[in-house]
Formats: C-alpha cells, sequence, structure tokens
C-alpha cells in the first residue's frame, strides 16, 4: 500500500505540474506586441540595502523575476558602474557583482568609469565570465584585453521586430585613470552613434534603435544624453547613467524623460538614479514603437521572496565583508556628512597633515575631491569597514609643489561644481555665473600666480583626475605607500588611542558668492 500511495502521488504531483505549466503558458501568449527592457545603473556595488533600507540586489532580483512571469519579451540592461563604492568590490574586484548579474540574467551590460578602476586586466577577467553581451560603440579595444570581449552593437529579434543596441561611453580623458585604459582608443560619441545608429536602422533593417550610455543625462563633461538626442535622427529610446539622474514621468521635479531629437520627433531618455533604489521598466508597444515608462522601487516590501538559490552565492562574500564592517577602530561624537561639508572637511585636513608628515615640511593647502567620498560617518562607533566604503578607491595622499596660476586653475575646476574640499586656512569664493572662483585665499593670504605651494592631494587628482588638468604640472616631491582609507584608517586609530574624537566642522570653505 505504502508503493501505491507513493505512486498517486507522484501522478499526482506531475499532474499539478502539468496544470501550472499550461496555465503559465496560457498567460503567455505566442507574442503580445510588447517589449519590457528593464534597466539599471550606477549600483556601485550595493549588494545589500543602504542605510535607508533601499534597494539590494535580491530584492532586484525579486522584481525581474516577477516581470517575467507576467511577459513573454524581458531583456535586463546596465548602463554601466555597476561596480566600486562598497567593500565587496574593495575585497573581490568584481567577481560578487559578476555573478549576481549573471544569476539575475542581465542581456547587455555596458561600461562605466569604474569598471576601470582596477584595470584592464582585472576587468577583462571578470567581463569574460559575464553571460550578457558586452557593448561600447566609441571605445575603439583592439589594442587592449578587451578585444572579442566587447561589441559595438547587437541587434534582437522579438516578436518578428528587430530592435538595436548601441553603447556610448565618456571620454576616458580627466575622468579614468590613463594607465587603467592603456590602448583604448576614444571615438567622437555623437559620430559614433549616429552612424551605427542609421546602420542599424538602413542597412540591418531595425525597427527600434536603442542607445544605452554612461555619459550622463546633463551638466556632464563633454557629450551628454540631452546633446546626443539632440543630434540624433535614427536613436529611438536612450537609456542612461554616470550622472546618477532619477528621471521620473510620475515626478514633475525631475528631468523629462521626453526631449527633443534631430528631426523634431520626442524621443525617451531614462535614468534610475543611483545605487539600486529603483528599477526603471520601459514598456514599448512593438505595433507603434511608442514606449511608456515608469520607476519601481526596489525596497523592503519584496523581503519574503527572495530568491534564496541566489542568496546562497552572496553569503560566503557577505560573511567577509560583515568581518570587517563590525571592527571599531574610533568614536565618533556626531555623524559628520558630505552634506553640510564637515566631512569633507574632516578627510581634507587628514589630507593635509599626513601630506606634512610625508613631506617632512609645512603644507600651504591640501585638496580633496568631494566625489571621492561616497558616504557619509555615522555618529557612534567607526569601523575600518565604513572607512574602506567611504574612500574605496586606489588613490594616494602625494605633495606636489605647484604655481599659484596652476592652484587658481584648480580651484576654477573646482568651482565649477560648487566646490571641493580644501583644507582649514584656504577660502574662495565661487561666481554664481561664471561658475569660477573668486578671492581666492591660503593662510589668509591672497593666492599668488608666481609663487610656488606645497600642495598635499591624492594622486588621482595629481595626475589629472576629476578634471584638474592643471594639477599634472606639479612637481611630486612625496607619496604614501598606503592606499588613502589605509592612512585615514591609521589617524583614526591614532586620534582614538590620544582620547581625540573623529569630529570637524559644518562649514563650507568654497562658498557661492550672494
Amino acid at each position: 500500500m505504502k508503493t501505491i500511495k507513493t505512486t498517486i502521488t507522484s501522478v499526482a504531483a506531475a499532474t499539478l505540474l502539468a496544470i501550472a505549466a499550461q496555465t503559465a503558458n496560457a498567460e503567455k501568449p505566442e507574442t503580445d506586441n510588447h517589449l519590457v527592457i528593464l534597466h539599471t545603473n550606477d549600483t556601485h556595488s550595493r549588494i545589500d540595502p543602504d542605510e535607508k533600507d533601499r534597494g539590494g540586489i535580491l530584492r532586484r532580483k525579486v522584481l525581474i523575476d516577477s516581470v517575467r512571469a507576467e511577459r513573454r519579451n524581458v531583456m535586463l540592461v546596465d548602463a554601466g558602474d555597476a561596480v566600486q563604492g562598497t567593500l565587496y568590490y574593495s575585497l573581490f574586484l568584481g567577481e560578487v557583482e559578476r555573478k549576481l548579474m549573471n544569476a539575475l540574467g542581465y542581456d547587455i551590460q555596458i561600461l562605466g568609469n569604474h569598471e576601470f578602476d582596477n584595470g584592464m586586466d582585472v576587468l577583462a577577467r571578470e567581463w569574460s565570465q559575464l553571460n550578457a553581451e558586452c557593448l561600447s560603440t566609441n571605445y575603439d579595444v583592439r589594442d587592449t584585453p578587451l578585444d572579442t570581449i566587447v561589441r559595438p552593437y547587437t541587434v534582437r529579434e522579438i516578436d518578428g521586430k528587430r530592435i538595436g543596441f548601441l553603447a556610448i561611453n565618456l571620454d576616458p580623458e580627466g575622468m579614468i585613470s590613463a594607465d587603467n585604459v592603456r590602448g583604448l582608443r576614444f571615438l567622437d560619441p555623437v559620430k559614433a552613434a549616429n552612424a551605427t545608429a542609421w546602420h542599424l536602422r538602413n542597412n540591418l533593417r531595425c525597427d527600434l534603435v536603442v542607445a544605452v550610455t554612461h555619459i550622463g543625462y546633463a551638466n556632464a563633461h563633454g557629450t551628454t544624453d540631452r546633446d546626443l538626442a539632440a543630434a540624433s535622427e535614427d536613436i529611438d529610446i536612450i537609456i542612461g547613467g554616470h550622472t546618477h539622474t532619477r528621471v521620473d514621468p510620475a515626478d514633475p521635479t525631475t528631468p523629462p524623460s521626453r526631449v527633443t531629437n534631430a528631426l523634431g520627433d520626442t524621443i525617451l531618455i531614462a535614468q534610475t538614479g543611483a545605487l539600486g533604489a529603483q528599477l526603471g521598466e520601459i514598456d514599448i508597444d512593438l505595433t507603434s514603437m511608442r514606449p511608456s515608462y515608469r520607476l519601481i522601487s526596489v525596497d523592503g516590501r519584496l523581503d519574503d521572496r527572495i530568491d534564496h538559490e541566489v542568496a546562497a552565492i552572496l553569503d560566503p562574500y557577505r560573511a567577509s565583508v560583515d568581518s570587517i564592517l563590525t571592527l571599531n577602530i574610533a568614536k565618533a561624537p556626531r555623524a559628520l556628512k558630505k552634506s553640510d561639508w564637515s566631512l569633507v572637511n574632516y578627510i581634507s585636513d587628514i589630507v593635509g597633515d599626513e601630506g606634512a608628515r610625508l613631506a617632512g615640511k609645512k603644507i600651504d593647502i591640501a585638496l580633496m575631491n568631494r566625489g571621492g567620498i561616497r558616504c557619509d560617518l555615522p555618529a557612534g562607533n567607526v569601523t575600518q569597514g565604513t572607512i574602506m566604503q567611504m574612500m574605496p578607491f586606489d588613490n594616494r595622499i602625494v605633495v606636489i609643489e605647484l604655481s599659484g596660476a596652476d592652484l587658481a586653475e584648480a580651484f576654477n575646476v573646482m568651482a565649477s561644481r560648487g566646490g571641493d574640499g580644501i583644507s582649514a586656512g584656504a577660502r574662495s569664493g565661487i561666481d554664481p555665473d561664471t561658475k569660477r572662483a573668486t578671492d581666492i585665499t591660503i593662510g589668509g593670504k591672497p593666492i599668488e600666480p608666481e609663487r610656488t605651494y606645497t600642495v598635499a592631494t591624492i594622486d588621482y587628482l595629481a595626475n589629472g583626475g576629476d578634471y584638474m588638468a592643471s594639477l599634472k604640472n606639479g612637481k611630486e616631491i612625496a607619496r604614501s605607500e598606503n592606499i588613502l582609507y589605509i592612512d585615514v584608517i591609521n589617524r583614526l586609530r591614532r586620534d582614538n588611542a590620544a582620547g581625540k574624537k573623529a569630529t570637524a566642522k559644518a562649514e563650507q570653505r568654497m562658498t557661492i558668492n550672494k
């Protein structure tokens, strides 16, 4: 009887599975005349939810799976900077992101600037193992390790319609370390996009052309998505990244999602913001080729449906990350924040102090880019992992001798983006119209163009990174052997042993003129 019952149970289970499969197939007709493109950008290694409980890659998978369960034609696309910003990248150099993005089933991935942070060999090692198609239209990579990995475009056939995809990347000059893009040749983004879009439309007979970009929605150096749209005749949709812009048709306070192209038609520009807090969904009617667009929040309502098999991929990496995140090194009496400049001032002053120690002499000024600081310092216990995530980049403190004229030009670059970190004793105004620096003083005295100043900064800036080209004219006189976050951790430990707390004034040292 026991055997018979088992057989009957097995047959019943098989029947139920068959019925379930038929029901699922019934919900997915052979064609629904729609293509859904789910997209992300600038997730920056935010594998886990952030401090406000937003995002998380396991939650993202729940949303992706739910859309795939309901719709027949679904693609998943990432617009770059999937890495860099948490310990998952600092410790494992893209392995975690690659494994999880494969598990989520990405169809297309493009390069952001931070994909290059550990050099092309590391990038090629990880991207050679991606299941997604890797695209870049305006990076010529034939003389690099990315050759054979990256393609200029791809075409997908969906329910009888041909959809072409191309990818446009930013100019690496001033944004990516030259050593990390050695051999890569940058092609004009507008010319490359228009030529490739025309080829996709006319030679390959694509019904729709999608540009996936990492150049920024607007207000970025070089060509932006708005520029690309205005110059284009054959691109129908732009899925963007880089500027962390949230483009949300449901929120009138965000930038417009519909912009005018070279023919006077309106085309869609989509971008989700950053850090995986939202998932973009573009629903394309394959009859009219008109897209609709929305953002979907990635939050705690999804936690009861987490895919445990994918979670198991993450578990061993999370154990290593958690062990560092819980290692206390100091205390902060109050939170230090980027938004009120207290954290920027604190790090700038540490760079100055450490620069003086390295050079063995007084430093005139320290410079620190605000973008190099990725998260706030919370009140209470400060952990080693917090500092590593705050400044995750492979930068080192350097001391250079620089003319006042070149230093003043660096101030102009910092002013153009609303100010950056400068050490105590230095001040500058910002002209609201020209976005240039005014009334620069160092040690209470106006800057002197002919004088040589001793400047502490990080090697990324000293090499012209973040568009600080004039710093390349400096002469290096000292360099730290440590990555920046190690120097900061060591400083915190010394201060903690001496009974000093991590604190700084909330003041903006580069202020907009009234």
